[in-house]
């Protein structure tokens, strides 16, 4: 009687059980669980962990998600064995589904604050930022639909993709510890920075509040979108990091206050890449001051960047060059033209020196 061999099954699981260790770490699937109830067979926590893996694989389709657990260890990805017929489309779309009417932001927020409870994430300072997300498509809405229908319009708008050609929607998110999003919402693919910045600052106080950061116990950072004469009264007694825009006259006027008083502050090679002969550290230098926006003092600092100004010194040099040809062009027309009566050599004179004196290196 022959022996019989038992059947062994291999698959290449690749990085996945340390995003499932992960996962499980930071309670992710009974996170969505408590907030997504379902009488289904299957959990939606355990389908949203098999999106995430897929995604975290290679980024199929999600039509394809069956066929791709087909070719893995569910009992070690998933905790339990699922037979891959539970990640169906209509399995996944109802799940899709119900994350949406219980609010996707709501979700991620959950599950952002879970793991804050196993991590304690750095809440000192808190980040927020927009991004656009271009699409392809026509995305027309029907046409008896109102303008305040619909989770968002997806529209022309200034594309930081630099694709203005497609329609696309923003995304804001509010971060902490760097890069770890707590909060985020869509918007509009026409949405300004500034009119987000405004509808977010009203809500980051009581939204950090609910999960344990008191009012003044951290610094907002954000760019130059949130300097506005709104944006600036809803920060109130908060305090803010954020770039003055070029734009305002005190911006101007600070730079040149600085460089007058010629007291700078050495900061040295600070960045944490090493210097190599070819691309050296750049260093810093800052000088501290006083802005005055719409009627209230700030601190603000002129940061000099020695690279920056090899750049700027570059930039001026070809300005001049370009402008000294220019110059050497209309000097040998000048000399060429003959003039037929003393005012038109002297209107001629006259525009000369006007070019000369708008000349860098003269």
């Amino acid at each position: 009687m022959g022996l019989v061999l038992p059947t062994i099954d291999a698959y290449q699981v690749q990085h996945l059980p340390i995003v499932k260790a992960y996962a499980d770490k930071r309670g992710l699937v009974e996170a969505i669980n408590r907030l997504v109830p379902t009488e289904m067979a299957i959990d939606p926590g355990t389908i949203v962990l098999g999106m995430i893996l897929d995604t975290l694989s290679g980024r199929s389709p999600l039509y394809r998600l069956e066929e791709f657990f087909t070719q893995q260890d569910t009992a070690l990805l998933l905790g339990k064995g699922v037979a891959p017929e539970a990640f169906q489309d209509d399995t996944v779309g109802r799940v899709l589904d119900r994350l949406y009417d219980i609010g996707t932001m709501k979700v991620c927020t959950a599950c952002a604050v879970q793991a804050d409870r196993v991590c304690g994430f750095d809440k000192r300072y808190v980040h927020f930022d927009t991004t656009s997300i271009t699409v392809y498509g026509e995305y027309l809405l029907p046409e008896e639909a109102k303008e305040s229908e619909g989770p968002v319009r997806i529209t022309y708008g200034y594309s930081k993709d630099k694709r203005p050609d497609l329609k696309q929607f923003v995304f804001s998110t509010l971060c902490v510890d760097r890069a770890v999003p707590l909060w985020g919402k869509p918007h509009d693919g026409n949405t300004s920075d500034k009119t987000v910045n405004n509808t977010v600052l009203s809500g980051i106080a009581t939204f950090l509040a609910q999960h344990g950061v008191a009012p003044g116990a951290y610094i907002d950072v954000a760019d130059a979108a949130l300097v506005t004469e709104e944006n600036l009264a809803a920060l109130g007694d908060t305090l803010f990091i954020t770039r003055l825009p070029a734009t305002y006259n005190e911006c101007g006027r600070l730079i040149a206050e600085a460089v007058a008083h010629n007291t700078w502050t050495e900061l040295g090679v600070i960045a944490h890449t090493q210097p190599t002969p070819h691309r050296p550290g750049p260093a810093y230098k800052v000088y501290e001051g006083e802005v005055t926006l719409y009627g209230t003092p700030y601190r603000a600092v002129v940061i000099h960047s020695s690279a920056q100004d090899k750049r700027r010194q570059k930039r001026l040099e070809r300005e001049i060059q370009a402008s000294q040809s220019t110059l050497q062009t209309t000097a040998r027309g000048a000399e060429q033209q003959a003039y037929f009566c003393r005012a038109d050599a002297e209107a001629a004179d006259h525009r000369q020196r006007a070019d000369r004196a708008h000349c860098p290196s003269v």
